[in-house]
């Protein structure tokens, strides 16, 4: 059975006591983790801290090369993170060859790119009596950034997060998903491989409250954090740090919203719908779990995606025409479960789905929950109100624009939308209105890493991507030269 380890200052650390990890596809252990207690997590917290100066010191230009041999290293080692990602996950081959894992090689020559092109700012000052001044700015690192990674898109996220962080002069400590360590460790193998300094990038393996996570985020030597995952979470982390006033960067829960009008091109809002509501089974948080659909089309369209969750396919992760995932662990499955229960109890309508597929072989053992469609119930029903983050959604129709609109925006949160529509002036009029950090007109999860990623209301704090991201993991300082 595979050892996962901690890494600490440049080597592998024995420390800690074991926990199981579980393949989601059976449920069976295949892996142990080393929990990092909190002398391991001070030990790379200061580890951290002691390559934290050099590592600031090298040019920007340096510093994004690393991040290239870095992503020179992932694709070296693709296979391997492949069948890591799978492992942890139960992710299907397709996804995992073509998004998680391309992914993070790309975020790192990303944000090497943008931080080696990225301008200064200067001012010349003339005062009233004839002084004149010089005023530029220069960016600086906080120093040792907590990175709190969840498991649904565990190597994707891990550096979109690392990648900025370190370009912009911090060091690391990554805490992974107790549930997904397995990326994150091989991670750690490749920055030793390329002979990245020691201890600017850390991994600590373990739990959230009471254990690694709680570790890390309180710890003093750590300047900032960054973290994506429920919102409970992110308010615990906040409170965590609130005496340091530690900058924080959290994308977090969504209840997003999509809104299908009658003149949109109704088999490319089909496909659409359905990839924004069952990718990744459903555990995404810019996934779509609340749909409302012009009334002259209602009928037709949830027939439709119905019919498309029905065909989804429970095939093996290696199976190159799976289409399908289990829940990540039998905890996450039972909360999903618990919430097809109250769907059937406040009387919704099954269009698909709603229970658990049977397969008569040892994926009976894993997590797997049936693709859900349901509609009937009002909006302020738990279903159309709490993140379920499982293959779910609800369907209610609407007979105005600003009907759809309020209805979509009355959430907790606001993270992701979509609209579908034909009309360029409904699309622009439509989209500004949305409460939601990202809004896709006729397709969904196409991104451009340059542009800013978060939410609002519930949904997080600050945003990521391209400028936005080092501005975040950086801060300015003005220096001001008198002239004469």
């Amino acid at each position: 059975m595979r050892i996962l380890r901690n890494f600490v200052g440049g080597e592998f650390s024995g420390k800690g006591v074991p926990f199981p990890v579980h393949d989601p596809v059976t449920g069976r252990a295949v892996a142990e983790c080393l929990e990092a207690d909190a002398g391991l997590v001070d030990e790379a917290v200061q580890a951290a801290r002691r390559a934290a100066p050099g590592w600031a010191a090298l040019p920007v230009a340096e510093r994004a090369a690393w991040m290239r041999r870095l992503a020179d290293g992932i694709e070296r080692r693709f296979d391997d993170l492949v069948a890591a990602e799978i492992a942890d996950t139960g992710k299907f081959v397709t996804q995992t060859r073509t998004l998680d894992i391309p992914r993070g090689a790309a975020n790192l020559r990303s944000f090497a790119e943008i931080a080696a092109q990225l301008p200064g700012e200067s001012f010349q000052t003339s005062i009233p009596g004839g002084e004149r001044a010089l005023s530029y700015t220069v960016r600086k690192p906080y120093g040792v950034v907590a990175v709190v990674v969840p498991w649904n898109l565990p190597f994707l996220l891990m550096t979109w997060k690392v990648a900025p962080a370190l370009v912009a002069g911090n060091t690391v400590v990554v805490k992974p998903s107790e549930d997904t360590p397995s990326t994150a460790t091989l991670l750690a193998e490749i920055t030793a491989e390329i002979g990245l300094p020691e201890g600017v990038f850390n991994v600590v393996h373990g739990f959230g409250p009471g254990s690694a996570g709680e570790f890390l985020v309180a710890h003093r030597g750590v300047d900032a954090v960054t973290f994506t995952g429920e919102t409970r979470t992110g308010a615990a982390i906040m409170k965590s740090v609130a005496d340091r006033v530690k900058p924080v960067s959290f994308e977090l829960g969504g209840k997003n919203a999509g809104l299908i009008f009658a003149d949109a091109d109704l088999d490319a809002a089909v496909a659409g719908t359905a990839r924004s509501v069952f990718t990744n089974g459903g555990q995404v948080c810019l996934c779509t779990e609340r749909l409302y659909v012009e009334r002259p089309i209602f009928a037709e369209f949830t027939a439709r995606l119905a019919e498309h969750a029905r065909g989804l396919r429970f095939g093996r992760p290696e199976d190159e025409d799976t289409t399908m995932m289990p829940m990540i662990s039998a905890e996450h499955r039972d909360k999903v479960l618990s919430y097809y229960r109250i769907a059937r109890e406040e009387g919704a309508v099954v269009h698909a789905g709603g229970g658990v597929p049977a397969f008569g072989d040892d994926r009976d053992g894993g997590y797997y929950v049936e693709p859900t469609v349901l509609s009937g119930l009002p909006r302020d029903s738990r279903i159309c109100r709490e993140e379920v983050f499982g293959p779910i959604c609800h369907i209610t129709p609407f007979d105005t624009e600003d009907e759809a609109i309020a209805w979509a925006n009355d959430s907790e949160y606001g993270l992701a939308a979509t609209v579908w529509t034909q009309s360029l002036d409904r699309a622009h009029r439509v989209a500004p209105k949305l409460e939601a950090g990202l809004v896709w007109v006729n397709t969904w999860y196409l991104r451009d890493l340059r542009t800013p990623f978060g939410g609002v209301k519930l949904s997080g704090i600050g945003r990521e991507g391209g400028v936005r991201s080092l501005d975040f993991y950086s801060e300015p300082s003005t220096i001001t030269i008198r002239l004469g």
